[in-house]
């Protein structure tokens, strides 16, 4: 259901739905965010980077596959303000340099916006980004990407990975009874799997809570029985895991062979779907998730368009996964910023989409992201603050506690 995908299969399923994806070709840019898309009345061209076949593949094909959904969606309606968009999209593999010749041929092909994909091609664009005013989404939630004084072009929809600590960490505390408890928390080894280390930490001494708390890099490795050795000597009881579900599910699986009692808590990237599969539901029953994106066996009211496309072409939002919503709500947001901006009468370059974004009303997911809405400003970038708790139960993704703000 959610391995990875080849490019030519995904792009010629997204072919099919009436959408072009381009090898990005086009003249050289104008001013202001990439010459305002082509003429007036055109397609508005949108760069896109995905991961379908590198380590990050697992969750970047769904993820992926969501956004061009969306794309087709809306362009089937009628595209923005009559306007349909044209993504320009090509698989990175999770290589930066590839993203980095890919973001200029997307400038020199008119792009008014990117949406990226990991923590690595988000900050090595950054600054890119900002001098070529061009709005930056992507699937990234690394914290220094919310603040518009040292990432002005950035947007990000979600809870950062540091909020899903807080909150994480918040939920272990609650559960160890305010008893003294150990966390390890195992990362991939990555700006991306480092990003929430250091805020958790903080977090722990600002709010005195009785918790030890380690950081261990995950190997590449066929399983992690000598990183849970590590954890045992620490006497941890917690594990929380930032990284993608396949490794994740490995320690599980090693964590129920060892009958080892710990319990993990995953953030957003392994708390999915795909970690109950791949961990087999023995193994991943009882664990927790901390994830902003409401999974399909959590239903809100936002899941319904996504299922109704779904419907049409056979499909459910239960075989594509959460990860799939989590596309689509957040190619949904930009689209607002750029449908604002023509319904202000206003040319679509990367200046005025980044204007809309800050100024317009809050997007309501439905429930489906955060608290529900995604709302900027011109002081903060961070879209939403709450996630939900989740339990693995039965083989399911069981809804705990819902809006949990650090």
């Amino acid at each position: 259901m959610r391995h990875p995908v080849s490019r030519t299969a995904l792009l010629a399923v997204t072919a099919a739905g009436a959408l072009l994806v381009s090898s990005c070709g086009g003249g050289a840019a104008g001013g202001g965010g990439g010459g305002g898309g082509g003429d007036a009345k055109g397609p508005i061209k949108v760069g896109v980077l995905a991961d379908l076949t590198g380590a990050t593949g697992d969750v970047g094909a769904p993820y992926h596959e969501g956004m061009m959904a969306y794309v087709d969606w809306v362009n089937s309606k009628g595209g923005i303000e009559g306007r349909k968009i044209e993504a320009m999209a090509n698989d990175y593999a999770y290589k930066v340099p590839q993203a980095e010749e890919l973001y200029k041929k997307y400038v020199s092909g008119n792009a008014v916006a990117i949406q990226g994909w990991g923590t690595g091609d988000s900050e090595a664009l950054r600054t890119k980004v900002s001098s070529d005013k061009l709005p930056f989404m992507s699937a990234s939630y690394a914290e220094v990407l919310t603040d518009p004084t040292k990432s002005p072009y950035n947007f990000v929809v979600a809870p950062t990975y540091s909020d899903q600590m807080r909150v994480a960490l918040n939920w272990i505390a609650k559960d160890a009874g305010g008893a003294q408890a150990e966390v390890a928390v195992f990362h991939n080894d990555s700006p991306f799997g480092m990003a929430p280390v250091a805020d958790g930490q903080t977090w722990i001494k600002e709010k005195g809570l009785k918790l030890g708390y380690k950081s261990y890099a995950m190997p590449k490795t066929p399983n992690f029985v000598g990183l849970l050795s590590q954890a045992q000597a620490q006497k941890a009881k917690y594990i929380v895991i930032q990284n993608v579900s396949s490794p994740a599910a490995q320690v599980a699986k090693d964590i129920k062979a060892q009958n080892l009692g710990m319990k993990i808590v995953c953030l957003n990237w392994c708390a999915d779907e795909l970690f109950i599969k791949t961990a087999t539901p023995a193994a991943a029953e009882g664990h927790i998730m901390v994830q902003p994106f409401a999974p399909p066996s959590a239903p809100k009211p936002g899941h319904q368009a996504i299922e109704d496309y779904l419907k049409t072409k056979g499909s459910s939002l239960a075989d594509k996964g959460l990860h799939y919503a989590q596309g689509w709500y957040t190619m949904h947001v930009m689209a607002e910023g750029m449908a604002k901006t023509l319904k202000d009468g206003k040319d679509l370059t990367g200046e005025n989409i980044k204007a809309s974004l800050e100024s317009m009303s809050p997007v309501d997911t439905g429930g489906v992201v955060g608290t529900g809405q995604v709302k900027f400003s011109a002081d903060s970038h961070r879209g939403s603050t709450g996630s939900g708790i989740y339990q693995v139960k039965g083989g399911k993704l069981v809804e705990l506690a819902a809006n949990q703000v650090p």
